[in-house]
């Protein structure tokens, strides 16, 4: 079937690391971007028309996602205003909500790795992508999102394999699974859109790497999340069944957003909202996978929790970003339970004309107020040292503490990295040396912060 979705909100980016990506707002302080658009140029006015996707390649037809542009602003929602995810996973309305339409145990999609949408130049066109996704939760069978949230135009996929992940670019050929999109190899996405796969046997491991192979007909424009921290691999050509790839390696997952799993044991997903901190900036060698949502996803398979971790960190993010993103990137999630906001306060606070911490804490409490309406819980998590940030930092970890602040729980962020003796500053243990990232150390004891009976 073909499911009518709204386009999805920008979230520009600025990187150094894979593609290119488009420049947002200056004043940012956390990671290697700079800044994001403000929320006020994002979404797409009106409500015109339908968009459509068309096409296919060797004559066979294509899986067209058709989308209605809907009104700017924070979010989006489909049609009918409510999340039309079926059990077999076909195509998802962009921010939907918790909903995902699945009957019965063992037959709900719980997302196992997601990255956040942004804005990159270039499209790959007629190359093979290569990704690799480090999971949380394991599956008996999986399913992807590609997202065409910046395109300018149409995006055509064709031939999504998942396969292990052995070692580099290369897979377990014996392993290797195709996905379908209502039943055929190829899927064209329109501008704002995105897609998802059928669901296929695939065994899915617990904290394992997953390849994700596509070829890349055509695009109008990239959608990517540039700050990867993991090396992905990028070839001239259809080479998706290759049981190894050459070409050029990538700091970047380009169109990729999501990998779901079915899981009977699943108690629900977390999504990570933050900016660079909750991005992984500063978390070792790419493909080591130690931002702190991984080390959350650690401690919840230790402690014997069914519980997804997707990190939606964008690096520079601010607060009016994440509002505007929320919708997409936190309550179209299939079966998400809780979502962490994390360090997007930090940019706002420490740049060169920064807004007061009330207008911050309004912000915040809009996004609690959303998620609240879904039934969705809303874990605060106090702000890391920074003493640009100074005092609006402090005010905001003043009003997440008080019993007023609406938070179903709190992740206390800044006790767990600041120094004891110097509370606006950063424990020296954990300082990455920038006193505004914590190092590997200081992304476990974040990690650590967190009370997983939060998590119920």
């Amino acid at each position: 079937m073909t499911v009518s979705v709204l386009a999805a909100l920008p979230a520009a980016c600025s990187s150094n690391h894979g593609f290119s990506a488009s420049s947002g707002s200056s004043g940012s302080f956390e990671g290697i971007s700079s800044g994001q658009a403000s929320a006020g140029a994002q979404g797409t006015s009106g409500s015109a028309g339908v968009a459509s996707g068309s096409g296919g390649t060797s004559g066979q037809p294509d899986a067209s996602v058709q989308g209605i542009a809907g009104s700017g602003g924070g979010g989006v929602t489909d049609a009918t205003g409510g999340s039309t995810e079926g059990a077999d996973g076909n195509v998802a309305s962009d921010a939907a909500g918790p909903t995902d339409g699945s009957e019965g145990a063992g037959t709900t999609w719980t997302g196992t790795w997601a990255a956040a949408p942004q804005s990159c130049g270039g499209g790959g066109n007629g190359q093979t992508q290569r990704e690799i996704v480090h999971t949380s939760i394991a599956g008996t069978s999986a399913r992807v999102r590609i997202s065409n949230a910046f395109g300018g135009g149409p995006l055509q996929v064709s031939d999504v394999h998942l396969a292990q992940v052995t070692t580099g670019s290369s897979i377990d050929p014996t392993t290797d699974k195709t996905l379908m999109f209502n039943g055929q190899p190829n899927v064209t996405i329109a501008a704002g859109m995105f897609a998802v796969s059928d669901g296929a046997d695939f065994v899915v491991k617990a904290l394992s790497d997953v390849a994700v192979s596509f070829f890349v007909v055509s695009s109008s424009g990239g959608t990517c999340q540039p700050n990867a921290f993991q090396t992905n691999y990028s070839v001239a050509g259809n080479m998706v069944a290759s049981a190894t790839l050459g070409g050029t390696q990538t700091n970047s997952y380009m169109y990729l957003s999501n990998l779901d799993v079915l899981n009977p044991n699943a108690e629900g997903a977390v999504v990570t909202l933050g900016a660079s901190i909750t991005c992984g900036f500063q978390q070792g060698a790419p493909g080591t996978n130690r931002r702190w949502p991984n080390d959350l996803a650690v401690r919840l398979v230790d402690g014997n929790r069914v519980i997804g971790v997707l990190n939606e960190g964008i690096s520079g993010d601010g607060v009016k970003n994440a509002v505007s993103r929320f919708d997409r990137d936190v309550l179209s999630q299939p079966n998400v339970k809780w979502v962490i906001f994390s360090d997007n306060p930090i940019n706002d606070l420490g740049s060169a004309n920064p807004p007061t911490a009330q207008a911050e804490i309004d912000q915040i409490q809009t996004m609690m107020a959303s998620a609240h309406a879904k039934g969705v819980k809303f874990l605060c998590s106090t702000l890391t040292p920074f003493l640009p940030a100074e005092p609006g930092r402090t005010t905001i970890n003043t009003f997440i503490r008080s019993p007023g602040s609406g938070c179903d729980g709190i992740v206390d962020q800044d006790t767990a990295t600041h120094n004891p003796s110097a509370p606006t500053q950063w424990l020296p243990a954990f300082n990455s040396g920038d006193s505004l990232h914590p190092n590997v150390a200081g992304l476990q004891a974040i990690a650590d912060s967190v009370d997983l009976t939060l998590f119920k």
